[in-house]
């Protein structure tokens, strides 16, 4: 059987992303499994930061008919259109179209559970400003001041995702009988890894580096997130089970980025022979140039 699809699974130093929020006060998206509560970045979120840092998202088009959809047509699809990659619902002109992305993205889950982390904040500076510009006392018109506190929920924790890409599908759009060719099919996916590679998130104001510190994959022959269900960390370890090892050894690499970021880290290197994270995505790059030709 042919390899189809690109699969990684990730582990990385990220933080989470924010749900509702209720007044001033702001609170973490997350999940419950296992009995227990485990903070989460979302796949939404996690995908529009891939996009956005990949470049892909450099030629989007949007457009407001009746609802907020990206801009698709004969002349603009996926086969042209980087910022269609990832997909598409479009009723413009009372015709639907409908594109699922190519590459498909877990939510990125806490390794342990969420412990409650609460910051408390203000607008002192510029609710002072204001008011000594406008003559009012600040601690007796505070609310004329628009001094405001606000709290929010924090979280920066290793967390686990998996990214899968359907390598047949890159480049693709069967609404409109149109193809790109295999150059700028190698050129999409690698411009994804490289921002999964390099990924910084911005979250709040706080720049979030991203990268991953442990990663596995590589081509694979089944459109599956192929690691999701083996790659585990609990206080501070990655677990190597026999499981992990045989499906690494099936074709697929792991790579570890240096540095004391798993209390296990000389068992890793000495279980797992990881590759270092930039020779890890060298090695891939060129899979997926030698799969397309080019």
């Amino acid at each position: 059987m042919k390899n189809k699809s690109l699969t990684l699974t990730i582990v990385c130093n990220m933080t989470s992303n924010y749900g509702e929020g209720l007044g001033n006060i702001s609170t973490i998206q997350k999940v419950f499994r296992e009995g227990k509560i485990f903070p989460i970045r979302s796949r939404e979120s996690l995908k529009n930061g891939i996009m956005s840092q990949s470049g892909m998202y450099e030629d989007l088009v949007v457009k407001v008919d009746g609802a907020t959809q990206k801009e698709v047509s004969q002349e603009k699809n996926a086969s042209n259109c980087r910022a269609l990659e990832g997909g598409y619902m479009n009723t413009s002109k009372k015709l639907t179209y409908v594109r699922n992305s190519s590459f498909y993205v877990t939510d990125a889950i806490g390794c342990d559970p969420f412990r409650v982390d609460s910051r408390f904040h203000n607008n002192l500076y510029l609710a002072s400003a204001y008011a000594k510009a406008n003559g009012l006392n600040l601690q007796n018109e505070a609310k004329q001041s628009g001094l405001m506190p606000y709290n929010y929920e924090y979280d920066k924790s290793l967390k686990i995702y998996s990214f899968t890409i359907d390598l047949t599908m890159i480049g693709k759009d069967e609404n409109f009988n149109e193809e790109c060719d295999n150059k700028e099919k190698a050129l999409r996916v690698n411009l994804l890894l490289e921002a999964i590679k390099n990924l910084s998130l911005v979250v709040k104001g706080n720049l979030d580096n991203s990268e991953p510190l442990f990663i596995v994959g590589g081509l694979s022959k089944r459109m599956t997130h192929q690691f999701e269900n083996t790659v585990r960390v609990k206080d501070g370890k990655l677990h190597i089970t026999k499981d992990l090892k045989e499906r690494i050894k099936d074709g697929y690499a792991c790579g570890l980025l240096e540095g004391d970021n798993f209390d296990n880290e000389m068992e890793i290197i000495s279980e797992l022979n990881p590759l270092s994270i930039g020779e890890f995505f060298k090695n891939l790059e060129n899979s997926v140039n030698e799969y397309y030709g080019v």
